[in-house]
């Protein structure tokens, strides 16, 4: 019986001890790009994401990892423990919005790390042989904010993106992903690891979770989504002396295709739909010019596909009216974007196990936001996992997860590593 008791204090101290740690380095995490207003601004290549790249390598080389950078700038953490065999990769990525938030995508590679050093040292402690090896991994510009498109990392390493497009795409500055990556040091030559399975943790970035008192979110599919990139052309003129007839505003036309996207989501109510508008540029922006021509950026998504282009189409058959209206012209030109697409069952019903066994009330649940697991989902079995999000606010400084909610996530994250490599998302595997 004492040695029951003695047994239950020391996990239970190993568990503080690990939740301590975690949240230790996630404040020290959070120092790197910190905005006044309690957030992060630390877009893909910059300094500041140099230096928590820094801080990442040390961090895990420290506790034995071998740290390789590829060819567009993901960085990965590789122990080995079984010379030749694949890695179960786990992470998300460090980039942030501009005045984003400290969790959004951090949250996940910070897990990412803590997760698989538990899984290596509960395979230490057993004294068995792991059938895989496990790595960690941060995404080089998920968010698509200095340059595009979004997953940029993820897409490369997957075969969606040519490297030397990537490479050659530059930023609003006219400085390209190849000179930002070489000037923080993060452009290498490793081709990556070979990849049994592959996790990710990360915040919901809404308040599904939260309403309904779930602690684990199990994602089981995407949303669809469409990207545009919209120019609208018109002719610079003087705001004060061009009559109003012969006026041909770009930034008119503009706001009337922002009110009628925003129209169409609250229109369509079968489904849900999501449609947004951002990163508008004006040219030439002078407080005394009619705007000539305005870049933007056009976004939709619903959970139902057909839905979803349906409302693209009805949205496309809108540009000419607009057009008219405001004398301008408009061209719209899809970018990027994916479907409704399934996670592997295998991987739902793991992380579904794993929140069972550590009591974790969990649910299914979709994913609105395209995350690496997205592109990774089709490459190779991928669990992805949801914590909750105070007040579903995201890319925002205020964004916020309650430290019991992250710690619960890491733990379940550790759990879901170990036991993938064991071999358990193998196909054909039997789980116990």
């Amino acid at each position: 019986m004492t040695e029951g008791k003695t047994a239950a204090m020391t996990l239970v101290t190993n568990h503080e001890s690990d939740d301590a740690s975690f949240l230790a380095d996630f404040a020290t995490l959070s120092t790197f790009g910190a905005t006044a207003g309690g957030g992060v601004d630390r877009q893909a290549a910059t300094e500041p994401d140099g230096a928590q790249r820094a801080w990442l390598h040390t961090w895990l080389t420290e506790r034995g990892f071998d740290v390789h950078y590829d060819r567009i700038g993901n960085q990965f953490g590789l122990s080995t423990t079984v010379p030749g065999a694949p890695y179960v990769l786990t992470g998300s990525h460090l980039d942030s919005q501009p005045l984003g938030g400290r969790y959004d995508g951090a949250y996940g590679v910070l897990a990412s790390a803590h997760a698989a050093h538990r899984a290596l040292r509960r395979w230490n402690e057993s004294g068995e042989t792991p059938t895989y090896n496990v790595a960690v991994v941060n995404w080089f510009n998920e968010e698509g904010c200095r340059f595009k498109p979004s997953m940029m990392g993820s897409s490369v390493f997957t075969g969606k993106m040519d490297i030397d497009d990537a490479l050659a795409t530059t930023d609003p500055a006219g400085v390209s992903v190849k000179t930002a990556l070489t000037s923080i040091d993060c452009l290498g030559t490793y081709d990556g690891p070979d990849v049994a399975a592959y996790a990710e943790i990360h915040i919901e970035q809404g308040r599904g979770l939260e309403d309904s008192g779930t602690t684990i979110g199990l994602v089981e599919s995407t949303w669809a989504a469409r990207k545009y990139h919209v120019v609208v052309r018109g002719e610079q003129s003087h705001t004060g002396s061009t009559i109003m007839a012969d006026r041909r505003d770009a930034l008119l036309g503009a706001s009337l295709l922002v009110v009628a996207a925003r129209e169409l989501a609250e229109k369509h109510t079968v489904f849900p739909l999501h449609t947004s508008v951002s990163e508008m540029t004006i040219e030439p922006n002078s407080p005394v010019v009619v705007a000539r021509e305005v870049r933007m950026h056009l976004d939709i998504r619903s959970p139902d596909e057909a839905y979803l282009d349906a409302a693209a189409k009805e949205l496309a058959e809108s540009i000419p009216q607009i057009a008219s209206r405001a004398r301008v012209t408009i061209e719209q030109n899809e970018t990027h974007g994916w479907g409704v697409a399934s996670f592997h069952c295998a991987g739902v019903e793991l992380a579904r196990d794993a929140a069972e066994s550590l009591g974790v009330r969990h649910g299914r649940v979709m994913t609105v936001a395209g995350h690496d697991s997205v592109n990774m989902k089709d490459v190779t079995p991928t669990v992805m996992l949801f914590v909750p999000s105070v007040d579903g606010i995201s890319h925002n400084e205020g964004e916020f997860t309650q430290d019991t909610d992250v710690c619960i996530g890491t733990k379940l994250l550790a759990d879901v590593v170990y036991r993938a490599m064991s071999g358990e998302l193998d196909e054909g595997s039997t789980r116990t």
